[in-house]
Parts: C-alpha cells; sequence; structure tokens
C-alpha cells in the first residue's frame, strides 16, 4: 500500500521550492462505511476538490480507503515512519482529502513527528476545538492551519490563529491582506509565511 502520495499541486510545489513534499489523505467527509471522517464540515462540503475529478475514480477511492482502515490500528504509526524514511519526504501534509477524525488518530500523527523531527508536517483542518485542547502536545515540526468553513469556525481567533479563507479571485484575496497560497501550498505554513497567518486559496 502505498501511503505518501503527491497530487499535482503538492507536485508543483515540491519542484518550485526544491523540497520533497508528499501528502496522506483519507475518503472525504466519509468512509465507505459511511463513518465521518471530516465531523465538523460544513460549507466545504459543497466545493470540496477531494470529492471530485481524479479523487472519484474507481482506482482511487479503494486506495484511500485502505489508508483509513490502516489509520485505525496499532501498525499506522511505525508503517508510516517506515514509508517516511523510505521517500526521504522533507515535508508532509496530512490529509489532502479527509480530516481528524479523532483525538486518539491525531495523537498518532504527533508521535509520527516527534519520530521524524526533521520533516515538517502541516494540515488544514476543521478540527479547530480539537487541536485547541492539546496545542501543548503539538510537536514544534507540526503546522495547523484552521479552515475557514467548518462547524467551528466561530473559533478561529482571526488576529492570532493561522487560517484560511476563500476567494473568487487573486485581487480580492490580495487586497483583504492574504498570502496566496493557492498554487504553492507550502506558502500556508509558518515556515514560508511566518508573520501572516492569513492564507487565501481561490476557489476552484
Amino acid at each position: 500500500m502505498t501511503l505518501l502520495t503527491q497530487n499535482s499541486k503538492i507536485k508543483a510545489t515540491s519542484k518550485l521550492l526544491g523540497v520533497k513534499l508528499f501528502n496522506f489523505g483519507i475518503p472525504a467527509y466519509k468512509s465507505a462505511s459511511g463513518k465521518l471522517t471530516c465531523p465538523m464540515a460544513k460549507e466545504c462540503i459543497k466545493f470540496c476538490y477531494a470529492r471530485k475529478g481524479a479523487y472519484k475514480w474507481s482506482n482511487v477511492q479503494p486506495a484511500f480507503e485502505k489508508r483509513y482502515q490502516l489509520s485505525k490500528t496499532a501498525g499506522f504509526i511505525d508503517a508510516m515512519h517506515t514509508e517516511i524514511k523510505r521517500k526521504k519526504a522533507t515535508h508532509i501534509r496530512v490529509h489532502d482529502s479527509g480530516d481528524f477524525y479523532s483525538r486518539e488518530y491525531m495523537l498518532k500523527w504527533f508521535k509520527i513527528a516527534e519520530m521524524n523531527p526533521d520533516v515538517r508536517f502541516y494540515s488544514y483542518t476543521n478540527m479547530i476545538a480539537m487541536v485547541k485542547n492539546i496545542k501543548h502536545l503539538i510537536p514544534k515540526n507540526y503546522d495547523f492551519i484552521f479552515s475557514d468553513s467548518g462547524k467551528q469556525v466561530d473559533q478561529i481567533d482571526k488576529s492570532k490563529d493561522r487560517h484560511t479563507k476563500i476567494f473568487k479571485s487573486e485581487q480580492d484575496l490580495l487586497a483583504e491582506g492574504y498570502s496566496n497560497s493557492s498554487k504553492v501550498d507550502l506558502y500556508a505554513t509558518k515556515w514560508f509565511t511566518p508573520l501572516n497567518k492569513k492564507v487565501g486559496l481561490i476557489i476552484h
């Protein structure tokens, strides 16, 4: 099973910045059995790119499901650690599809990050309360970007929290002082835009 992959945006980002960036994904919104994989999703369900195009191909969906099932097991941490070393990843986006469906699952990723201190991990997430409740456990090499289209959007402090906002055009995005991360995904993180926590994305 391939655990770390590269979608087109991740590939472009890797090439432009000279890094080895990979992404990990599970089913978007719901698993094959109907389990919620994005418990706090709301408005984003309507325009989620992970529920369209190649993500819906018959040969792609089973791979997401297999990764989801593995993520629920005790062997997930070691399997992911082995994959990171094998691919010599420098940066990992956790969830180009899906979200943290439980606290236990989030803590597994913290353990993986701790085992790989030279690798930088990041996630866009709607699980804002969960992140804030265990912020003291977040490894230094992990970054969270709060999504502005979920059920907990009111818990985002936009003056302090790294967060996203969706725009119709780059002109609107820049006018509100957001950094454009639509094409270069790592521009959303604290390592590439440390001073500006306003992550702008153009709807597509």
